[in-house]
């Protein structure tokens, strides 16, 4: 059973992928796409999840610290519902993604690594999504 993790962006979507197991997410890939164009980019979605036989998706739900959904988050919930319009057996789990950018900026930061600014954001954008499939992976294998 693989899982993917999706961190949607204004203009970008970056993805991981769990290994079989479900247990350990790698960071895949940062696809761009034109703003507010969710369908189209529901539509590579869908097409990327068929082709690697994914039926179940993690995609990050940005809050604000005292938990209210805004502007990013009513995209990502608009996001999901574009999805199960395209693929109604498709299993998409929201996930609290606060602090996920945090924790990826940090990780780049300590990489001793230089990107140019497109690049880390890529980078940034998959590294979050990795986060985000993670701790679902984490919640779902504890006790077992």
């Amino acid at each position: 059973m693989r899982i993917a993790g999706f961190d949607l962006g204004t203009v970008t979507l970056g993805i991981a992928v769990s290994d079989l197991s479900a247990k350990i997410a790698f960071s895949k890939e940062t696809w761009r796409y034109t703003q507010d164009d969710l369908s189209s980019l529901a539509e590579k979605a869908i097409a990327y999840l068929k082709e690697n036989r994914i039926d179940t998706v993690v995609l990050g739900l940005p809050k604000h610290m005292n938990g209210d959904v805004g502007i990013s988050g009513e995209r990502s919930l608009a996001f999901k519902d574009a999805l199960i319009t395209l693929e109604p057996g498709l299993k998409v789990v929201m996930w609290d993604e606060r602090l996920t950018t945090t924790m990826a900026l940090k990780t780049i930061a300590n990489t001793k690594t230089t990107h140019k600014a497109q690049k880390r954001k890529a980078k940034v954008d998959a590294l979050a999504a990795v986060n985000i499939l993670q701790s679902y992976l984490d919640s779902i294998n504890r006790g077992q």
